[in-house]
């Protein structure tokens, strides 16, 4: 492998980690799941907010309520006193205070509808919340369950890479002893022959030819004799 190979391998390798990291989807459904609880928390401020409008509103009834109360029996005291003047003044300013408690029950009414509708909101949106973290840890499982099985299978087949790369070593070593022995049958049988001299062997020519000729000798001799032998 050429050194420019390896190194865009490498580069591919790289980028292809970053590719997958980027669009981990653990990292996706996290990040999800987290704007969310974000969006929930909102909805939760809104409707503390809004809440406490409402109390500030009914306490703020109430006060009317009361100060309505208080107009009449100031009312009720000055006709006793024959102050028809202050009683005229007293009721004018109950009625003042009773169309202002009419718009403060009015907003009342409309922030309580509001208060609800955010609850309901709330509540469903606690459910969606629900069901998302359900599935996202089951799709999380399921993700991480079949990148566990890639890495196994691409184990495997790094496995069979290899052993596929040691049958071709065993078969080139196969190949080099079989000629290895083959040449040295060859060097044999030429030194056999006397076509190639052993350095080793001080013997001439002559002496060499003549032992071999008392080796076959021999050869045919025990030969015979077992022939006899046999036929005995």
């Amino acid at each position: 492998m050429s050194v420019f190979k390896r190194a865009a391998e490498m580069v591919e390798a790289k980028v292809s980690k970053l590719l997958n990291r980027l669009e981990d989807p653990n990292e996706m459904l996290d990040l999800s799941y987290e704007k969310m609880l974000s969006n929930l928390q909102d909805v939760k401020r809104h409707l503390a907010d809004i809440v406490t409008e409402q109390k500030s509103l009914e306490a703020q009834i109430a006060k009317a309520e009361k100060e309505i109360a208080n107009y009449e029996d100031s009312a009720r005291a000055a006709l006793k006193l024959e102050r028809e003047d202050l009683a005229k003044e007293a009721l004018l300013r109950k009625q003042q205070e009773v169309e202002h408690l009419e718009q403060l029950r009015q907003g009342h009414e409309r922030i309580v509808t509001q208060v609800e509708k955010l609850k309901d909101m709330e509540h469903k949106y606690r459910d969606r919340i629900d069901a998302f973290r359900t599935q996202k840890e089951v799709t999380k499982a399921t993700y991480q369950a079949a990148q566990s099985q890639v890495k196994v299978s691409e184990s495997i087949t790094g496995i069979g890479k290899e052993l596929g790369g040691v049958a071709d070593t065993m078969q080139r070593a196969q190949d080099k002893t079989d000629q290895m022995v083959a040449r040295a049958s060859a060097i044999d049988a030429l030194s056999e022959e006397g076509v190639l001299e052993d350095p080793l062997d001080k013997r001439d020519k002559t002496t060499r030819e003549l032992d071999k000729l008392r080796k076959h000798a021999a050869v045919d001799d025990e030969l015979e004799r077992m022939k006899q032998e046999l036929n005995k």
